[in-house]
């Protein structure tokens, strides 16, 4: 079974909505809040090649998708 991940923000929509889609579809996740977890903001950083787009899923350590139905939350930059 592929381990999934989920970067995303409590403030951003979107990262809610690929959430709730994810568990409609009763797939297992692992949830990052990247305002509130700095390890995972810089692990997510460092993947996505500096991308500041949420929500991503991470699919076995790889980005499978960026933004949720074209749409994202853009972080503030630090």
């Amino acid at each position: 079974m592929a381990k999934l991940e989920l970067y995303g923000t409590r403030s951003c929509p979107y990262t809610q909505e690929m959430r709730e889609w994810l568990e409609f579809r009763g797939t297992e996740f692992i949830e990052y809040d990247v305002d509130a977890d700095r390890e995972a903001r810089e692990r997510i950083r460092a993947l996505a090649n500096g991308q500041r787009t949420v929500p991503i899923l991470v699919e076995d350590g790889k980005i499978s998708q960026i933004g949720w139905q074209g749409r994202g939350c853009v972080l503030p930059g630090d």
